[in-house]
């Protein structure tokens, strides 16, 4: 029996993507770096997936195939801040072939996408439970203070904490700073609290360069490790909502606010573009028409978050919840801000005012907190 012979002729392969949107596609991505890169690179890889699923040609799609696939995402559970992330990303990809002549028109120009509430449905922690978890992190390890420490008292973004190394670290008019890569790679310095800066002494130990934080093995830790110690102190606090580095920014925001820091110095220690994305944290008050925002007059309270790190007993009103006089003499006696007329003079120090207020009143929340319980 004659044995077959499988033929040898070559079956041509259709490429994936046409030289324009290959070009269209590198050149997007070219524009972005770091985490806002990955991010977009996980959109588009999810969206051309499912355009390659209906053999859809990418600049062959129209209005009406972007809105089947936000409302395929909607079916599937995705949160509409999610859904909105995608549309935007398509949105933003489409209009730069249109700006490069590679496309007539944008089939994303006009896709409606998910309204968003005015206020986050994030896991939120209260005072005591943010109290409950800087102690927590203050029994553990070194690094995992320090790393806590940045979170919910300076509300470090997690890229940022982590991507901090020791060489940042300086001295600036008697404050301890720390100069960090904001997002969209903006460079700034921060002041840090006393307790902060201690536990970051105490964890990178006799090192003097390299990452602040680093894993076992003398890695430079990444926010994925950063969220398992987050995960770790929140068990050993007692506390059984599920704590993500965010949640740490988010009570930051949250705290600050609630004790009396003025909106735009919260603004400006979250680095936050606009105010509105700082008014969704305040879960205390009733949320305000984005058009009255500009009329909002908040008073500056220095007195409610000027508080020394361990007051005495007799400086705690009943309940613990804000300093008296006597904490506010014990604090401007040792104070750590510079004088008002070196504010005035510096608008570098006015930033850094603005940071410690803020960093000041969540620290001065859990300090208030843990010495009312020992009055207990």
């Amino acid at each position: 029996m004659a044995a077959t012979i499988p033929p040898t002729s070559l079956i041509p392969v259709q490429p994936v993507f046409t030289d324009a949107e290959r070009l269209a596609l590198a050149g997007f991505l070219a524009g972005y770096r770091g985490l806002t890169r990955e991010a977009y690179t996980l959109d588009l890889r999810q969206f051309t997936g499912w355009c390659r699923a209906r053999s859809l040609p990418l600049f062959s799609v129209r209005r009406a195939d972007i809105e089947t696939f936000a409302r395929e995402l909607e079916a599937k559970g995705r949160a509409r801040a999610t859904v909105t992330r995608r549309l935007c990303t398509i949105a933003g990809f489409y209009r730069y072939a249109v700006e490069e002549e590679l496309l007539d028109h944008s089939p994303a120009a006009h896709v409606r996408r998910p309204r968003l509430d005015y206020e986050s449905h994030a896991t939120a922690l209260d005072r005591n439970e943010l109290g409950a978890l800087l102690v927590a992190a203050g029994l553990g390890p070194p690094a995992e203070h320090a790393l806590i420490s940045l979170l919910a008292i300076n509300g470090l973004r997690v890229s940022e904490a982590t991507g901090a190394g020791i060489e940042h670290l300086g001295l600036e008019r008697g404050h301890r700073t720390l100069v960090i890569t904001r997002k969209g790679g903006k460079v700034v310095t921060i002041p840090l609290a006393p307790r902060t800066a201690r536990a970051i002494d105490l964890a990178i130990g006799e090192r003097t360069e390299g990452p602040l934080f680093v894993t076992a093995d003398g890695r430079r830790l990444d926010r994925h490790g950063a969220a398992r110690i987050v995960r770790r102190v929140t068990r050993r606090a007692g506390i059984a909502k599920n704590v993500s580095p965010h949640t740490l920014r988010h009570a930051f925001i949250t705290a600050a606010l609630d004790a009396g820091v003025p909106l735009r110095d919260v603004q400006e220690a979250a680095s936050h573009a606009d105010p509105r994305t700082t008014m969704r944290y305040d879960r205390a008050h009733q949320p305000r028409p984005a058009r009255h925002l500009h009329r909002r007059r908040v008073h500056r309270r220095s007195s409610a978050v000027a508080v020394c790190l361990d007051p005495p007993a007799r400086c705690l009103r009943p309940g613990g919840s804000r300093p008296g006089r006597a904490a506010l003499r014990c604090a401007f006696s040792n104070r750590q801000l510079p004088s008002r007329t070196a504010v005035r003079r510096s608008p570098g120090l006015v930033r850094h005012d603005r940071e410690h207020r803020a960093g000041e009143a969540v620290l001065s929340l859990a300090v208030n907190r843990v010495a009312h319980q020992e009055q207990a």
